[in-house]
């Protein structure tokens, strides 16, 4: 990867992060852990990789891209925002009665969301029948999904995975951020999913493990993956709540807006990063 990109993505993903955060503050309600541990993921698919365009949200050949885990929206609205899918001032609407941005993303009524998600597991069904799609037909989109750790103890989504392996899907990439936490506390003491690499490659599908956070690594696993002639997951080593000191591997942060002097700490961390980050994109 090119440092001028590295460094893009990063400034991206900083932005995502406080974007995110401003949004569920104002909502006075979301989930900003799950949402600030897959910014780079998201930064990733779609300031680099996904054939989306703006200006066409609809157009045939796009890329597909499924939020399985869909409360964690604050993050891919964030990211809509920034591509320029609508106006980022839509973000400070989250949640409020008749906004466009509700708490689960909405393929009805949001420019850029190409599945309705919210009850978790069946987002990655819905990747998997559009995989089957594109494939029965010969199309060259991809499609990318993102679930999360304490999703993938549901059942729903081991009849997927069997599915996805039986068609030979070989156009999914599925990434699952593993952050450790769900929001009854650390998925090891509630249904512990692991080893979830073993458990994905023994579906047949090809498995990756990476730090969610290292882009290099993000892009390196996308592009074996997407060579591997299988359907793909990569687990994602992510840190929940990631770039706000009190909220970082505190499972507690799964589902609740900060307060006031929470959010003025969270403010502040996630606005210096931010300014560091576009300092040295201009810079690169």
């Amino acid at each position: 990867m090119e440092n001028t990109t590295l460094l893009m993505l990063k400034e991206k993903a900083a932005r995502i992060r406080m974007l995110s955060v401003d949004a569920v503050y104002r909502a006075k309600s979301g989930h900003p852990g799950g949402s600030l541990s897959i910014a780079e993921i998201v930064a990733y698919l779609y300031f680099n990789k996904m054939n989306v365009d703006p200006s066409d949200p609809q157009k045939p050949d796009r890329d597909r891209f499924v939020l399985s885990k869909g409360h964690c929206c604050p993050a891919l609205y964030s990211a809509l925002a920034i591509k320029g899918f609508f106006k980022e001032e839509e973000l400070k609407n989250l949640r409020k009665l008749g906004a466009m941005l509700q708490g689960h993303p909405d393929m009805k009524s949001i420019p850029g969301v190409d599945m309705s998600t919210g009850s978790l597991g069946q987002g990655f069904s819905a990747a998997c029948g559009m995989a089957a799609r594109a494939k029965r037909e010969s199309l060259s989109w991809r499609v990318y999904t993102v679930l999360g750790d304490g999703e993938i103890e549901e059942g729903q989504v081991w009849e997927a995975a069997m599915f996805a392996n039986m068609y030979k899907l070989d156009n999914i990439t599925a990434f699952i951020d593993s952050n450790g936490y769900q929001i009854d506390g650390a998925v090891k003491e509630v249904m512990d999913p692991n080893p979830i690499d073993d458990k994905f490659r023994a579906f047949g599908w090809q498995t990756f493990v990476i730090d969610g956070h290292d882009f290099e690594q993000i892009d390196r696993a996308v592009r074996e993956a997407e060579n591997c002639g299988r359907p793909a997951a990569i687990i994602c080593r992510t840190v929940k709540g990631k770039g706000v000191s009190f909220m970082e591997n505190n499972y507690t942060w799964h589902g609740k807006a900060p307060k006031d002097d929470e959010y003025a700490v969270a403010e502040k961390e996630l606005t210096l990063a931010y300014k560091v980050a576009l300092e040295e994109s201009n810079n690169g």
